[in-house]
């Protein structure tokens, strides 16, 4: 009776593991998918981005409901409680990653009837790759429970942020230079600025994956950080 409970509370946990990997892959979808729906002023993706975001809201509160459920009769220890409660914890940052594809998307309505900025286009294509890199780093860490990869997400933070402090002053010089693209650049910025912060998630992950496996916090004041232009 014992073994069988000892299986079964594994059962769980694995389970819960493996609906937060989906989450995870469902959410890296949607972010590519809003990226691309700006790049390609593409209104149609633009609006199944939005449309799908729902589910990823659903997918949150299931996992979160699951864990507090596990916690609640398994009463979980140690190991068990860090893999129940970092579950939890990185549903959460992917709903706000999912979130923030969906504002990204939203832009694509309006940039779509502007004329077309190709030197900002190609900087918001590097940056939003580049977010997409450290979404997939971490997120393929904490399926395969490797704890070297995820802190490598975690010590690269800043270059997301360079990459975001660079395209803030590249989109003020065409502002400044031309007050006919204020609209335009300031909705490039809020896609820049919603990029910057789906990477802030990641790096919140990478936290989570390395306390889940080694029980021991990432002191943050050991990681280097561009915060020139962070609000």
């Amino acid at each position: 009776m014992n073994e069988h409970i000892v299986k079964s509370f594994e059962d769980e946990l694995n389970n819960l593991a493996a609906e937060t990997a989906r989450m995870g892959g469902l959410t890296e979808a949607q972010v590519a998918d809003g990226l691309d729906a700006v790049l390609k002023r593409d209104s149609n993706l633009a609006e199944q981005v939005v449309a799908r975001d729902e589910k990823l809201d659903v997918l949150e509160a299931e996992i979160e409901r699951k864990s507090i459920r596990l916690i609640a009769l398994r009463q979980p220890m140690a190991n068990d409680l860090r893999r129940t409660v970092a579950a939890m914890k990185i549903a959460s940052n992917l709903e706000r990653c999912g979130d923030l594809a969906k504002n990204i998307a939203k832009r694509t309505l309006v940039l779509s009837e502007a004329e077309p900025i190709a030197p900002l286009t190609r900087s918001i294509e590097r940056m939003g790759r580049l977010v997409q890199g450290r979404l997939k780093d971490v997120l393929d860490a904490y399926t395969a429970g490797d704890v070297e990869r995820a802190t490598l997400v975690w010590t690269r933070d800043d270059e997301v942020d360079e990459h975001y402090n660079s395209l803030f002053r590249e989109l003020l010089t065409y502002m400044m230079a031309d007050p006919r693209m204020i609209t335009s650049c300031a909705h490039l910025l809020f896609v820049a600025k919603n990029l910057e912060r789906i990477g802030d998630h990641a790096t919140n992950i990478a936290e989570i994956i390395h306390y889940e496996i080694t029980g021991e916090e990432l002191a943050s004041n050991t990681r280097p950080k561009t915060d020139a232009l962070k609000s």
